[in-house]
């Protein structure tokens, strides 16, 4: 029995933020990452293409359990615009399927075609995405060459700053709402200044809470596990209840903590009246998400198992 918990590795818990390489997949990054930390369990909290960089938190064990709130989490972008060329893929990797002559810009310019994509704008997804199509990975259906109806989506871009502009290149930061797609963005700017254009350099700088400042890169990983044992990456993670600190926060006594975690709903004094919240017990260990209910009561959401 204990051979076998061996085989499927460490019951380790908590969020690393993660900067990824160029290059390669985020699944792959999950994995190597997963098998450096010889975790049981591990998931990251929404992908970057492999062309893309940066910051990419991975949840091990129990930390899995929040990953979905950090899906919905406002994310932030250091985008290179490589302007006058369209391609298939909306970033480098396409091929070049139309070529345009770039006007002369200046930050002025700029300004107001920027201003046009900031707040709730409509967006359709590219064909080169991992949205699904009966079963089927639209950016697998894109290399078979075809197309199939994409239904715009509301997304949200809270700010478009100029970082540098030169002869045919916009360096840019964008604060944006889940699922926003950078490269449609960077396509429908190119459209705007009439010479088309796409994604050159992609990374991401923020998702929720977390900062790329505070992430590590595969090597420092590889390094510290090559140096000693997987025990000594833990000391790299950061608590799960980090994922949520958005959420208010609801202490329970001894007695609502025991029907909490029975699955039960129980009353708080002075509970926020709707939403999720954080669960802590009066020690201050966090026990999961809650939700509040119509009448009050406070309702378990996502517990974390407790370690024996």
């Amino acid at each position: 029995m204990a051979r076998n918990r061996l085989k499927k590795g460490r019951d380790v818990s908590g969020i690393l933020l993660l900067d990824k390489p160029a290059g390669m997949t985020s699944n792959a990054v999950l994995q190597r990452v997963k098998r450096l930390f010889f975790a049981r369990k591990a998931g990251h909290t929404g992908s970057l293409d492999p062309i893309a960089t940066g910051l990419l938190p991975i949840c091990l064990g129990e930390a899995t359990k929040v990953s979905a709130y950090q899906l919905n989490a406002d994310k932030g972008y250091q985008v290179t615009i490589k302007l006058g060329q369209t391609t298939t893929t909306g970033d480098i990797e396409g091929d070049v399927v139309q070529r345009r002559q770039v006007p002369e810009l200046t930050s002025t310019q700029l300004e107001p075609v920027f201003a046009r994509f900031i707040g709730e704008i409509s967006q359709i997804p590219p064909m080169y995405s991992a949205l699904k199509k009966d079963g089927q990975p639209l950016y697998k259906l894109a290399r078979q060459g075809i197309e199939v109806e994409r239904k715009p989506r509301l997304i949200t871009v809270f700010s478009i700053k100029e970082l540098a502009l030169r002869d045919d290149e916009i360096d840019l930061e964008v604060i944006c709402s889940k699922g926003t797609y950078i490269r449609t963005l960077a396509e429908d700017i190119g459209e705007v200044l009439g010479c088309g254009g796409h994604v050159k350099v992609l990374r991401r700088i923020l998702s929720g809470m977390f900062d790329i400042n505070a992430a590590v890169s595969v090597e420092r990983l590889e390094k510290i596990r090559n140096q000693a044992s997987a025990e000594a990456l833990d000391e790299l993670l950061l608590p799960m209840d980090t994922a949520v600190q958005d959420f208010p926060v609801v202490s329970l006594n001894t007695d609502m903590a025991f029907y909490v975690r029975q699955g039960q709903a129980v009353r708080v004094p002075q509970a926020p009246t709707d939403g999720r919240v954080r669960l802590y017990t009066g020690e201050n260990e966090f026990l999961g998400i809650g939700h509040i209910l119509e009448d009050g009561r406070v309702a378990p959401k996502r517990l974390i198992n407790q370690p024996e």
